[in-house]
């Protein structure tokens, strides 16, 4: 069952999870801790499979070890969870107020912090302060990330009330509930992003459509050349015929109107991570309360990642050509840099075989 909304005291928005339901008059009897373990369940398949499919190079980047950190700490809820439900109220160690109000409470403190030691890792990975040995570097994110839940999860136990609240709706109805905390910087950062990136697009609106099929373009181009630069060959006939065409391509492709590069990397962001932003928005525009355990997860994480990410490699590559030393990224920035940059898919990097000097050689056209 979801929270309910309730207007809190503080600087942090408190919500009342409801626990237990009955009704006097026809007995009726309801324990809520089964529907959060399922609840937490479901968010743990969600996040293992983001995390699965969103991170690269797992121990090289703190923002990806702390995905790992966020599918962890759900393992964690969701085992508590079903111990207390497996065991009952009387022989559990722990009551379910108080696992919520902790986990709520620890959960809404981690976002920033998060954020900060990612955006610091990212600018300074070409210092010598990063250049370190995987094994150090691994050990090193995870310290801080260590330090980071440690941090939150004492600050849960200086912060929350643990004590269940009994409501009278009815005559014969009681309920149960408990204080759970939102998290207002998931909310802000939802609402701000998605604000920011649709008022970058509007001006643009007519011209979307057509950058974002040359991207596809380009990603197919560059897509195909991964796949046949292992055996790929020059034949003299073949490439005066590609030669030519790819000129009058580059001729029609400098005529056209290009986004410039903040704009290109936006589009990127937000053909992936639209849909995530947008279906937040509309939650907290119906007014749906959803707590700070459900709110930072992978999903989150990840979009953030993709954000800072972002944000360094358009002050990196402005003036210097496409950043190389930031990890894999569902966003291809290095394909809507060329979008940017008006380089069409003859001049993207590719891997080819002469057979005069018998290596593999790079090619680039410009």
């Amino acid at each position: 069952m979801l929270p309910e909304s309730s207007p809190g005291t503080t600087h942090t928005v408190k919500m009342l999870a409801v626990l237990k339901q009955w009704n006097v008059e026809s007995g009726c009897y309801m324990d809520n801790t089964v529907k959060y373990l399922y609840l937490m369940l479901f968010k743990l398949s969600l996040d293992a499979a983001v995390h699965t499919l969103c991170c690269r190079k797992l121990y090289s980047y703190i923002l990806s070890m702390c995905s790992l950190s966020i599918v962890l700490a759900d393992c964690v809820v969701a085992f508590s969870l079903a111990t207390m439900w497996f065991l009952g109220a009387e022989r559990s160690p722990m009551s379910p107020c108080f696992l919520l109000a902790h986990v709520s409470a620890t959960y809404g403190a981690v976002p920033l912090p998060m954020m900060f030691v990612g955006l610091l890792d990212y600018c300074l990975e070409e210092t010598h302060i990063c250049k370190q040995r995987a094994f150090c570097k691994c050990l090193r994110n995870t310290v801080l990330i260590l330090l980071i839940w440690v941090v939150a999860v004492t600050f849960s136990f200086c912060s929350v009330n643990t004590e269940p609240m009994e409501l009278q709706y009815s005559t014969q109805g009681t309920t149960i509930v408990c204080e759970v905390e939102e998290s207002p910087l998931i909310t802000c950062f939802t609402l701000l992003l998605f604000t920011a990136v649709m008022c970058a697009m509007l001006p643009f609106w007519s011209s979307i459509l057509k950058w974002q099929e040359e991207a596809d373009r380009l990603c197919e181009a560059r897509e195909e050349r991964e796949s046949t630069k292992s055996d790929f060959l020059f034949i003299s006939t073949n490439c005066t015929t590609e030669t030519k065409s790819s000129q009058e391509t580059h001729l029609e492709e400098i005529n056209r109107p290009r986004p410039p590069l903040w704009l290109s990397l936006t589009l990127s962001f937000a053909t992936y991570w639209m849909p995530y932003l947008f279906v937040s928005v509309l939650c907290l525009v119906l007014g749906f309360g959803v707590p700070a355990y459900i709110t930072v997860n992978v999903l989150w994480m990840e979009c953030t990642n993709s954000l800072l990410m972002g944000v360094v490699f358009w002050a990196k590559s402005n003036t210097l050509g496409p950043y190389d030393h930031l990890p894999e990224n569902v966003c291809l920035w290095h394909v809507y840099w060329h979008l940017s940059k008006g380089t069409g898919q003859q001049q993207l990097p590719m891997a080819v075989f002469n057979p005069s000097k018998e290596k593999r050689t790079t090619l680039f056209y410009v």
